[in-house]
């Protein structure tokens, strides 16, 4: 036996006569004895009752009483033959009887109200009382009535069935019966049978109704539990002892009455034995309203409920807390703090004893369950640290509080002085401490307990997200805080930063979260413990900073930095772990490599709220890292301006590279003082080389370092710097190229052309800078001619005296002068043309195109280049071979009348063929191109004026039928017109008048309305 839920009370003691059938009727018992007499029992209180205030008596008939009953009326010959069974439906206040027949006699008179001749001989029978209808089973038949409400029974339905009915009831608007064999289901509506399966060997069918609608079948010892369709259910089966005779369900206990004693088990899976109570020759079983009935041959036992709150500390004290749970949600409602106290006191109390036996998920489902403080789950742990504003409870200190608050608790549930008494058990013999604690830092308790923690994270962070929510809001409106305590410190709502704070539901989410971390690196899973950190989180920074460190858990501490704001420390750390990464000799040791690209990674979120603390650990990683750095300053936005400063300052080595990779990633996107920096950057280290080789006599001009040719390509592709300032830091004796393209910057065409050919004798250089300059000529709106350029170097080639002879006192002047007018190409130059037959040819051929505009804007107009200044000859060797060769390689981009003009009488034809064959080529190609195009363009004009002519010509014919559109007379033989339409036609006399009215009305003046 388990503990005792039912207390055996004798009510009558010797009835004189045999007891065949017992019902209840309120605080009373009828029994149907077998020599037809109907005896009626009461309590011995029942004349101190019937003395009380009606509301009272009237709660006191209505349970059975725990104290012996006397006889107060015998109906002798109320039945002619035995019972077999009595019911008393106490909605209509019926007492129903089966012995010859089945009899209705009205409560509590015993007033015949209807008899049954139909049921004589029936054996079984079942009542519904909510709808009053009535099933009775007589040999192989099965009879139906209905009860019509006043005094008589109506029949609804009779069907035959297969054998001898031995049990039946109604299951819903069906009757289950159990006949000889087996179980089957009858249709009440149609009489239709469907099998449920075949009944006991040894014992008779039995079919008994449970509360909730569904069916409990015997099968010898074995009670099956089915639904209204026969269907099994899957919540087990009930295995007796022996087979029952009748079982009686009163929740949360199914009664059975065996041969030889009574038993009680649970209704809950696995259907455990509860309590026996040994009684012979038992021959019923009967529920009432509080109790159960039990009547032997000639006396009458009470099996009255011992109260609940006994039940649930006998079940817990004997250990076993499931059942006792079982019980408290029984407690009625208005005991809901009551039963809440039990559940928890009994939750904890099952918890640790799951604990102590190695039920580790189990406790913490029951801890879960008790809803304890977390802190004193956490005390079963001694390993983990917690903050030092928990405050942790002992263990054993609370159990006993517990256990007391229990035994306080026992009163209002009605359990004896005698339970109360004993003591609590103890939790833990000294002797067991030890093998205790080892168990308790197990992998298999520690997740238990992150299981614990995860699952009561989700509130404690909700609760404290709200509390500091609430705290910005409040913060937001101006509410004033002084009442904090300045030396506790808080999170911010998403637990980043210290703030002080004042409630608990934070300090609590700070102590589960640290704890849960600990756990997480306790069992390896370090995985979970990232997660953990990179969501929110209020994990306590000193306590995880020393554990983390200690395990060498590195990539979590960093997101422990991340997460809090620690920003600096973080990237320290960082940058300490790539260093060691890149020895050969780490100082600790690394579960993973760490690369420079993890300190960018890292640096990205930051660059929109500190710059400052971006731009000093990226100098960290960019030399090892320099494009992956550069894009970072890009991506995150961080004015270039504010980067050079910082470089410059810090990392001046690296200015020109990020500059560089700056340029190369945004050309746009670089100012115009960060180009001029760059340059000037390039020139000084190029300024350094060139007096270096200039003091070891080793410096040619045709010697290039990386720098100079970075130097030279900057020149030329940027536009940004300043021209002027940096022409004045070069040497007069060298970087003549860098010098040239400075001067070309400034439209100073003819100097930089100089500079190429008599500096660098370099024609290549010319003629590549004369096409860039014709190029950038090309895509800017037309001006005056484009290929003075190249007429520009020509003269330089043909008079290289004179375009040597002031070159130093031109570039002095140009330096020294720097807010003159700079001019445009071919200013300051002067020709003076030789012509010859062959130059007035040339000009006859292209007479024509001077007269047009030339699509590319070349070989139109004079050249500004021509002058009345003869060309110096005799005194300087001129440059005939380059000058043939611009002319061949650039005949398209000169004007030739202007070329020959500049060409030395003594210049053979024979030389010109290459310059000539094409230029006459093109000239005549375009000769017959302009012809083509005028003939197309008067045949074009002719068909115009053909179709002019046949829109012209239009043919109106006048019928004798046309009619004018105006008057609507016939037009006949009068003069008419027509409107430009074709179609409507007129008389010219009213088209005229019409045209005269239209006059008249445009030209008077408005009259005024009198």
């Amino acid at each position: 036996m388990v503990h005792s839920a039912y207390d055996s009370f004798q009510l009558l003691g010797d009835c004189p006569s045999k007891i065949d059938a017992i019902e209840s009727y309120g605080s009373k018992l009828l029994l149907g004895c077998n020599d037809g007499s109907l005896r009626i029992y009461g309590p011995e209180s029942s004349s101190a009752a019937d003395r009380s205030p009606p509301a009272d008596r009237h709660a006191q008939t209505l349970e059975l009483r725990k104290e012996p009953y006397v006889l107060e009326r015998n109906a002798v010959g109320f039945s002619k033959k035995p019972y077999i069974a009595m019911e008393v439906s106490g909605s209509r206040e019926l007492l129903l009887s089966l012995s010859e027949s089945i009899a209705f006699h009205r409560l509590p008179n015993l007033e015949t109200i209807a008899v049954i001749t139909k049921a004589k001989g029936a054996n079984a029978y079942s009542w519904d009382d909510r709808r009053g209808y009535l099933c009775f089973a007589r040999q192989k038949r099965v009879c139906i009535f209905r009860h019509d409400g006043g005094r008589g029974f109506v029949e609804v339905k009779e069907f035959g069935v297969p054998d001898m009915v031995k049990s039946m009831s109604w299951c819903g608007e069906n009757i289950c019966l159990g006949i000889r064999r087996e179980y089957v289901i009858l249709n009440a509506t149609n009489g239709a049978l469907s099998e449920v399966f075949p009944s006991g060997r040894i014992a008779p069918p039995l079919v008994v109704s449970l509360p909730s609608g569904e069916l409990l079948l015997g099968k010898d010892n074995i009670g099956v539990f089915v639904d209204q369709n026969g269907k099994l259910l899957q919540e087990g089966r009930i295995c007796w002892s022996e087979a029952p005779a009748v079982v009686v369900i009163r929740k949360p206990y199914a009664i059975g009455l065996l041969p030889r004693h009574v038993e009680i088990r649970s209704l809950r899976v696995p259907y455990p034995l509860i309590q026996t109570v040994v009684l012979r020759s038992v021959r019923h079983l009967l529920q009432s309203s509080n109790a159960i009935v039990v009547a032997l041959d000639n006396s009458i036992y009470g099996l009255f409920p011992v109260p609940l709150g006994a039940q649930i500390v006998q079940l817990t004290a004997s250990g076993n807390f499931e059942e006792a749970l079982a019980l408290c949600k029984l407690l009625p409602p208005e005991d809901s703090s009551l039963r809440a106290a039990k559940e928890s006191s009994i939750n904890l109390r099952y918890a640790h004893y799951l604990f102590e036996n190695g039920s580790y998920e189990e406790a913490m489902e029951q801890f879960l369950a008790s809803q304890v403080d977390i802190t004193y789950v956490l005390s079963l742990y001694p390993s983990i640290v917690l903050p030092k504003s928990a405050v942790v409870p002992d263990p054993d200190k609370l159990m006993d509080i517990a256990w007391d608050a229990s035994h306080l608790s026992r009163g209002s549930s009605g359990v004896s002085d005698d339970m109360e008494s004993s003591p609590p058990p103890q939790l833990l013999e000294s002797d067991e401490n030890a093998t205790l604690e080892s168990k308790k830092m197990s992998h298999n308790t520690l997740m238990a307990l992150i299981k614990f923690l995860q699952k009561k994270r989700y509130s404690i962070i909700e609760k404290a997200t709200a509390e500091g929510t609430a705290e910005v809001v409040l913060d937001a409106v101006g509410d004033n805080y002084a009442s904090y305590d300045s030396s506790r410190s808080r999170k911010s709502n998403k637990g980043r930063g210290n703030i002080s704070i004042s409630s608990g539901a934070r300090e609590m989410a700070a102590i589960l979260d640290t704890a849960l971390l600990q756990a997480l690196l306790l069992t390896g899973q370090s995985s979970a413990a990232l997660d953990l950190l990179r969501g929110l989180n209020y994990c306590d920074i000193k306590i995880c900073e020393e554990i983390l460190l200690k395990r060498n858990h590195y990539p979590a501490l960093l997101e422990l930095y991340k997460c809090n704001a620690m920003h600096r420390e973080a990237l320290k750390l960082l940058h300490q772990l790539v260093e060691e990464s890149k020895s050969d000799l780490p100082q600790h040791e690394l579960t993973q490599k760490f690369k420079p690209e993890m300190i960018i990674e890292y640096l990205k979120p930051l660059c929109g709220t500190d710059p400052m603390l971006v731009l000093e650990f990226s100098m960290l990683v960019l030399e090892s890292c320099p494009t992956q750095t550069i894009e970072l300053f890009l991506s995150g936005n961080i004015p270039a301006d504010l980067v050079n400063s910082y470089l410059k300052q810090h990392a001046p080595n690296m200015q020109a590279t990020y500059l560089e990779l700056m340029l190369a990633m945004d050309e746009n996107g670089i100012s115009g003082n960060l180009q001029n920096e760059m340059v000037q950057i390039y020139l000084l280290e190029v300024l350094d080389w060139y007096v270096d080789l200039t003091a070891q006599q080793k410096w040619d001009e045709k010697c290039y370092s990386p720098t100079r040719k970075k130097l030279l390509s900057a020149l030329e592709s940027i536009s940004g710097y300043n021209p002027d300032a940096l022409l004045k830091r070069l040497p007069a004796d060298a970087l003549y190229e860098e010098r040239a393209i400075l001067l070309g910057k400034m439209n100073q065409h003819e100097l930089a052309l100089s500079l190429y050919v008599h500096k660098l004798h370099v024609p290549e250089l010319a003629l590549s800078y004369c096409d860039r300059v014709y190029e950038v000529v090309l895509q800017q709106p037309p001006v005056k001619s484009s290929s003075n350029i190249y007429l520009i170097l020509l003269q330089i080639y043909l008079n290289p005296r004179r375009t040597t002879k002031n070159f130093e006192k031109r570039i002095t002047n140009i330096v020294s002068s720097q807010n003159t007018s700079i001019p445009k190409v071919g200013s300051g130059t002067s020709f003076k043309a030789k012509g010859g037959r062959l130059a007035k040819k040339i000009a006859e051929i292209e007479g024509a195109e001077d007269t047009r505009v030339s699509p590319s804007g070349t070989d139109s107009g004079r050249s500004d280049g021509d002058t009345d200044e003869p060309i110096e000859e005799g005194d300087s060797t001129i440059m005939l071979d380059e000058v043939l060769d611009l002319l061949s390689r650039r005949w398209d981009r000169l004007n030739g009348a202007q070329a020959l003009k500049l060409l030395p009488r003594e210049t053979k034809l024979q030389n010109l063929q290459p310059f000539l064959g094409p230029l006459l080529r093109k000239s005549s190609e375009a000769y017959r191109n302009f012809s083509v195009i005028n003939s197309l363009r008067q045949s074009e004009n002719l068909q115009v004026k053909e179709e002019l002519f046949n829109q012209r010509k239009a043919v109106v014919k006048i019928g004798s039928d046309s009619m004018c559109s105006l008057c609507n007379k016939k037009i006949g033989t009068s003069v008419f017109a027509v409107y430009p339409n074709g179609k409507t036609l007129v008389h010219f006399v009213c088209f005229r008048d019409s045209q005269n009215m239209k006059a008249v009305v445009k030209g008077s003046p408005l009259r005024k309305r009198s």
